[in-house]
């Protein structure tokens, strides 16, 4: 299976089973245990962001892109947060989700622009560029691609977070049990970290702050990085 494969796969399963399950992961609705556990995930990873973000001052007018933004789990808070964000991705369900959920919380609904994008269309310039489980879906040299793609994007600071490639993981990975449930349709890759380290490192960033968040079913590397 080449990369274009890989992208296609990603785009119709998130416009068809794949939306229903991540729709309710990502929502407040009724899920099962393990579904639970990565909503759980997730939202850790998420507010993780927030937290960077808000710790190093006011929001207000700074400008983010929001690379597959989902169902605007991110994107809404910061918009909420006077953030101002462009929020992509490749499924045009999720971006229709994430418009409806936006506009009936957001009080300067035009403070969020969505848009149904790949990544390697995103255009413009932003003071912070963010990217969050999203890497899973890319092998290491399209991820390669993808990184330094956004990295150009990027005014001062990029975001990723992505599946660590562990001895653990890998074995987990093997057997079945990253990601389960039987309407898992996708590829799940693996990333080391030190190979992200060198993406963002040759494109003039240096890693800042970094966190792993670990459920039962859900892992992910955060890093931060600016430019040097």
């Amino acid at each position: 299976m080449n990369a274009a494969d890989d992208k296609t796969i990603v785009k119709e399963y998130f416009n068809s089973t794949g939306f229903d399950r991540w729709r309710r992961i990502y929502g407040d609705g009724e899920v099962n245990k393990v579904q639970l556990d990565i909503r759980n995930g997730h939202q850790q990873t998420v507010d993780a962001v927030l937290n960077w973000l808000k710790a190093d001052g006011n929001l207000t007018e700074l400008s983010i892109c929001d690379a597959g933004c989902g169902v605007g789990s991110l994107s809404i808070p910061l918009a909420a947060a006077g953030a101002k964000v462009y929020a992509s991705d490749i499924s045009e369900k999720m971006v229709e989700e994430a418009k409806q959920r936006a506009s009936q919380i957001l009080q300067h609904p035009d403070y969020l622009v969505f848009n149904v994008q790949d990544l390697e269309q995103l255009g413009g310039s932003y003071h912070t560029v963010i990217c969050l489980d999203v890497l899973i879906h890319y092998p290491q040299d399209k991820a390669d691609e993808m990184i330094s793609h956004l990295c150009s994007l990027a005014q001062s600071r990029i975001i990723l977070s992505f599946a660590p490639k562990t001895f653990g993981l890998s074995i987990l990975k093997k057997i079945g049990s990253f990601f389960p449930g039987a309407s898992k349709a996708t590829r799940a890759y693996l990333h080391r970290e030190t190979d992200v380290v060198k993406i963002l490192e040759k494109n003039g960033f240096l890693v800042q702050r970094q966190k792993m968040i670990r459920t039962r079913f859900y892992f992910s590397r955060l890093l931060e990085a600016t430019r040097e």
